[in-house]
């Protein structure tokens, strides 16, 4: 059914998803000892690299959310479908204004994170995710 292949494609994203935040994560506290060990100081572009790194780890989470939340209304519908065809239909419309609704936290969550330690007012500087 093509709901069980949705489900496995987000599972398998979700997967990756959550690899790389622990790879991000384990980078950062190797980064964060080497820096400590050689008592290096920082300038502002270092810690703001640093900061960068910790929204990305962010980013991905919100990606986690969101996936797991898809996940969940997917798999309600796909029941709701097996068992009465013509309330799964009605149930379509419901399923489109909660993946809406997914979308709009999203996008919430990444205007929660500006990319920027300081502000900048160059609009070239910005970065944007998710």
């Amino acid at each position: 059914m093509i709901f069980d292949a949705l489900h496995e494609l987000l599972e398998h994203i979700k997967q990756v998803e959550k690899e790389t935040i622990s790879l991000s994560l384990e980078a950062q506290m190797k980064l964060s000892r080497f820096i400590e060990k050689q008592k290096i100081e920082l300038d502002d572009e270092a810690v703001e690299a640093l900061q960068y790194q910790d929204i990305i780890s962010q980013q991905l989470s919100a990606t986690v959310e969101a996936i797991e939340a898809i996940q969940k209304n997917l798999q309600i519908f796909a029941q709701t479908f097996k068992h009465d065809e013509r309330f799964a239909d009605e149930s379509v419309t419901k399923l489109q204004i909660k993946l809406s609704d997914v979308l709009e936290e999203a996008r919430a969550k990444k205007e929660a994170f500006g990319g920027h330690s300081k502000k900048s007012s160059i609009d070239e500087d910005k970065i944007e995710f998710f």
